[in-house]
């Protein structure tokens, strides 16, 4: 539920709060909600955020050990993650029993390839077919692992990805990708649990800790997994949940999920601090890992410069804070700095000119969700559709843009406002600056004390009759700017004489002329 509920966070910002409430008080509850973080955790009397922070070479403990004769059962074995690994486990770790799982097992695309490759380093491959989410079909696979060569390490590598919303979600979509990551995990939990194992090894996703929008299913699947390593541990049995960043591609063949990334997906990756990692990096990476005692350590490169960026626009997740140096958060309740300078930037501007501003910020906000260099392909009557948007993006831009004016924006942004050109009204509307009528009051006030006067002056007579003949231009034209009601309005204060309008002016400013 907490990696299920950080995506509904990334996508419905400053709507949800998640809270451990662990050994605190209601008090202590409520005192975090006022607190502006998004999630807590309650010791003590004292709120703990979760942040990331770098391990230290000097925390390095003793890497896992897999013993020579043992087997070493990789789910997904035959899918790109699988391989590399599978490859690196014999050559790096001098493994020579492997047992590939896979749906398809010998008849997955490459399977006979890579076994032959696999044997020729020396080590003794068998391919099965067999979907771990299915626990009776585990069961027996394990069941039938030869005692000579007995299981002793798992590496859980397999996963599903189907990316969309929250709202899109359905029972069969989260259950699709639910299903070959955590009952999986779980099923192979249960049934080593009393097995001597060297290594458990899950393949999580850093998308269950930041919390990625569109990966509601999959970011709940890999929660799951970092939980259950920590659980593992707790009773003393071997656990390390690897929370995997972006990977990348290297020699034309695929290494992972995010190779099926659109060039857009990736650059939004990008764009959130991730890079992507080589095999060789990820390899390495896998070792560091193993030599740690944290039983979910965050395997992954960053852009520090990508993260900066995002901090000073306050839409850096909470959980990557601890990477790069960030401007204090704003105290819940604090005027949002974006919404104030975005106002002050229209403020005392014809509208003409205010339109033109918002008009730019919504293009170049649209080009950076895009990829684009600039604003050039960003038509205004062009739908978001054709533009090339769909879900994710849809929410990346509503994130941004509220970032970028500190307006609260509905979930269905560029649904209901289907082109730049609405989008830019819409924005407008919410962000333009509201006109202080207290100087038109003030005149009238001082209006009233003049009129007053003069009717005192028995003698200014003429000028009664002059301020009366301007009044009558100036209320005219005022009734023709406001309407079909005020123009009809006009119609009588044109036939009215002087006397009638200054009992006007007496009824509605309460003066006596």
């Amino acid at each position: 539920m907490w990696g299920l509920l950080r995506v509904v966070a990334s996508e419905n910002p400053g709507r949800v709060v998640l809270i451990d409430t662990g050994t605190g008080t209601a008090h202590d509850t409520l005192s975090a909600l006022a607190a502006g973080e998004p999630e807590l955790l309650l010791h003590a009397g004292a709120a703990a955020r979760p942040r990331l922070a770098a391990i230290r070479p000097d925390q390095a403990a003793e890497a896992i050990r897999f013993t020579p004769e043992g087997t070493v059962l990789i789910t997904g074995g035959t899918g790109a993650l699988g391989a590399l690994f599978a490859r690196h486990l014999v050559t790096a770790y001098g493994v020579r029993h492997l047992l590939l799982t896979s749906r398809r097992g010998a008849q997955a695309p490459g399977a006979d390839t890579l076994r032959a490759e696999l044997e020729a380093l020396g080590a003794t491959v068998t391919l099965a077919a067999c979907d771990a989410a299915d626990r009776d079909a585990l069961a027996a696979l394990l069941a039938a692992v030869p005692t000579d060569h007995p299981l002793t390490a798992v590496v859980h590598t397999a996963g599903v990805l189907d990316d969309g919303i929250v709202q899109g979600l359905t029972r069969e979509r989260f259950a699709a990708v639910w299903q070959p990551k955590a009952d999986a995990a779980r099923h192979l939990h249960e049934l080593t649990a009393d097995l001597e194992l060297d290594a458990f090894v899950l393949f999580s996703s850093l998308a269950g800790q930041a919390g990625n929008a569109g990966q509601a299913n999959y970011a709940a699947a890999n929660a799951y997994l970092d939980a259950l390593a920590e659980q593992r541990r707790t009773q003393g049995l071997p656990a390390v949940s690897l929370v995997w960043g972006l990977w990348g591609e290297t020699s034309g063949e695929g290494t992972g999920l995010a190779t099926r990334l659109d060039a857009a997906n990736l650059a939004r990756a990008g764009r959130g601090g991730l890079l992507p990692l080589s095999a060789a990096e990820g390899l390495g990476l896998f070792d560091a890992a193993l030599a740690v005692p944290a039983p979910v350590p965050v395997v992954a490169r960053f852009d520090p410069a990508a993260l900066r960026a995002q901090a000073e626009a306050d839409t850096l997740p909470d959980r990557l804070r601890g990477l790069a140096r960030t401007p204090a958060r704003r105290a819940a309740g604090a005027q949002n700095s974006a919404e104030t300078g975005l106002t002050d930037r229209l403020t005392g501007l014809a509208r003409p000119e205010q339109e033109e501003i918002v008009r730019e910020l919504v293009r170049t906000t649209i080009a950076v969700v895009l990829g684009h260099a600039d604003t050039a392909r960003i038509e205004d009557d062009l739908s978001f559709k054709s533009l090339g948007f769909d879900s994710l993006t849809a929410v990346e831009l509503r994130n941004r843009l509220g970032a970028a004016t500190g307006l609260a924006l509905p979930s269905t942004l560029v649904f209901d406002h289907p082109n730049p050109r609405e989008l830019t009204e819409y924005v407008h509307k919410l962000a333009e600056p509201v006109v202080d009528r207290q100087p038109v009051l003030a005149d009238l006030d001082r209006l009233e004390a003049s009129l007053g006067s003069l009717a005192a002056d028995a003698g200014g007579d003429d000028l009664r009759r002059t301020v009366a003949a301007r009044m009558e231009e100036l209320l005219a034209g005022w009734a023709a700017a406001d309407g079909a009601a005020a123009r009809d309005g006009a119609a009588d204060i044109e036939s009215a004489s002087a006397t009638e309008l200054l009992d006007l002016i007496d009824q509605e400013f309460g003066g006596s002329f």
